[in-house]
């Protein structure tokens, strides 16, 4: 793929700041979003004068409608931009009956509306061009309710369904679609999740993780899942969740719900 300009979206930190550093380093000129401008502004400044590349930033609240649709038509009119990493996304502490109905509207708002509006935007662009890529990072949460973080999951789960589906439509059409999940990663959402910092596990470094993502970027996996040591057990589950397609074209129910 040519070097086209990577639009990054909950770029002042953590994963998103990291892919930043590396698509700079790669050669690809960068718009930044995030809402925090001025750490933005200063990273800018550095990976433009360390690697060549152009940086724009544009200060958004992804759960803005307005300030949403400013970057999508940004994605839908600027065809520089290439390849979208649909990164932005928060956590939420807590039991789900201990939290607010609003602040899970918000969550559902920043990792689900905004992944979807935003790829809405970009996929016709590329898929007329038949060239691009849209990365959009999830999370393992989203194949284990049992974690127990139910909301934040969800949303996960969904950008995972959302990227296979696109995959399946955008790949025949020359745009790439990679779902990457990370496992526990130390960022900043831990804290902004409230959880006590000093409290948490050992987790992969966000460089490690980055690093891993881009490896299956650059082989053009569909799943990418750093922390997943055995890869079989993603084919088995994989290839078991396919063989229950030809189950669901069935028109009766299945004997274990006749009733007696």
């Amino acid at each position: 793929m040519t070097k086209t300009t990577v639009l990054i979206t909950g770029a002042s930190a953590g994963i998103g700041a990291t892919y930043a550093e590396r698509f700079a380093r790669r050669g690809h000129d960068l718009v930044l979003v995030a809402r925090d401008k001025v750490r933005m502004e200063a990273a800018a400044a550095r990976l433009s004068q360390e690697t060549g590349v152009a940086v724009e930033v544009r200060a958004a609240d992804l759960t803005s409608p307005e300030e949403l649709a400013a970057i999508e038509a940004r994605l839908r009119d600027d065809d520089r931009i290439g390849v979208l990493v649909n990164n932005a996304g928060a956590g939420l502490g807590g039991q789900f009956i201990e939290q607010s109905t609003d602040a899970i509207t918000g969550l559902i708002a920043l990792n689900t509306t905004s992944v979807a509006r935003l790829a809405s935007a970009v996929a016709p662009r590329l898929a007329a061009r038949g060239e691009g890529a849209i990365i959009n990072i999830g999370s393992v949460v989203g194949l284990a309710p049992e974690i127990g973080m139910s909301v934040y999951g969800a949303t996960k789960a969904f950008v995972l369904f959302l990227s296979q589906g696109l995959a399946l439509e955008l790949g025949p059409k020359g745009v790439y679609v990679q779902a990457v999940l990370p496992a526990a990663t130390r960022t900043e959402l831990w804290g902004r999740a409230g959880a006590d910092e000093a409290t948490l596990p050992p987790m992969m470094e966000v460089g490690e993780l980055v690093d891993a993502a881009l490896v299956g970027f650059d082989r053009r996996e569909a799943i990418t899942i750093p922390p997943l040591h055995d890869g079989s057990l993603w084919d088995a589950f994989n290839v078991a969740r396919q063989a229950m397609l030809p189950g669901f074209q069935t028109v009766d129910p299945a004997p274990r719900y006749t009733a007696a």
